[in-house]
């Protein structure tokens, strides 16, 4: 990835909803080019979506927690449908160490967090759960500062462009 491809990555990331023509200007790069970066960044499997963010707090799951998931011998496959198959896991890892499994979950209340953690506890493959509620967020999910340490350097930009982020 080089600066225009972060660049196209930031513009959609604070701008979800402009099209090519305005990535162009806030680029400062031709439609076309534009065009053809964000069709290489998806075809590559970088742009993964282009769907908004959701506030889980707004939207009524102001209750989340990460749970470290014990799993018995050979029962990935199981457990990945059953934690697929529950709408309140955000996200499930396979990891190592003393956990088989890290998932994010969210709740509506500490009553439908307990409900969430039985459900997934009672399932024939988890051997043990342990769960730590999330009080606050201090760094959230983000990729963006990465991407643009990374970036290496492009040729391809306007000599007028400056970059003006931080």
């Amino acid at each position: 990835m080089d600066q225009l491809d972060v660049a196209l990555i930031e513009a959609l990331h604070d701008n979800p909803r402009v099209g090519d023509l305005e990535l162009s200007r806030i680029t400062r790069v031709a439609r076309a080019t534009v065009q053809s970066r964000l069709s290489k960044l998806v075809e590559a499997g970088i742009i993964t979506d282009f769907g908004p963010q959701i506030d889980l707090a707004a939207a009524g799951h102001s209750v989340q927690a990460f749970v470290t998931l014990e799993i018995a011998q050979g029962s990935l496959d199981a457990v990945t449908d059953e934690l697929s198959a529950m709408p309140n896991v955000l996200e499930a890892y396979v990891t190592t160490g003393t956990a088989d499994v890290v998932c994010k979950i969210a709740a509506t209340t500490h009553e439908d967090l307990q409900r969430i953690l039985l459900a997934i506890h009672s399932s024939r493959t988890v051997a043990r759960s342990t769960s730590v509620v999330v009080l606050s967020d201090i760094v959230k999910t983000r990729s963006l500062p990465m991407l643009r340490a990374g970036a290496v350097s492009s040729a391809v930009r306007a000599p007028a462009y400056r970059a003006h982020r931080d």
